[in-house]
């Protein structure tokens, strides 16, 4: 494909990835809200916690919980959604780059 194509699709992408994550709903989806149906959160010393009688109330923090990007924002930090949407799509990008330029290179030594 042409160079101009990949450039638009690019920006594009970069465009989407940091404006749509600024108006994204911070509600709960569908999901989240099905698993808290029936719990009430109370706030304690350690954070918070679940009491009731709902499936979340037995779920744990993700492993990841405390990573970089976790709940779609840099370091935790609220306003930064865009720039987490950013990262994700820039090293996404290269990752999938990266692992289609070896499955061709693969597939030309093979020739």
């Amino acid at each position: 494909m042409s160079r101009r194509f990949w450039i638009v699709f690019a920006a594009v992408t970069l465009v989407i990835a940091g404006g749509v994550s600024y108006v994204a709903s911070a509600s709960p989806d569908g999901l989240d809200a099905t698993t808290l149906r029936g719990c009430e959160v109370v706030d304690t010393v350690d954070g918070e916690s679940l009491t009731g009688e709902c499936i979340a109330r037995h779920a744990d923090d993700h492993a990841l919980a405390d990573s970089l990007l976790a709940d779609y924002a840099v370091g935790g930090r609220p306003g930064t959604n865009g720039v987490a949407g950013v990262v994700g799509v820039v090293v996404t990008a290269a990752l999938g780059s990266t692992l289609f330029w070896f499955i061709a290179r693969g597939r030309r030594s093979r020739r």
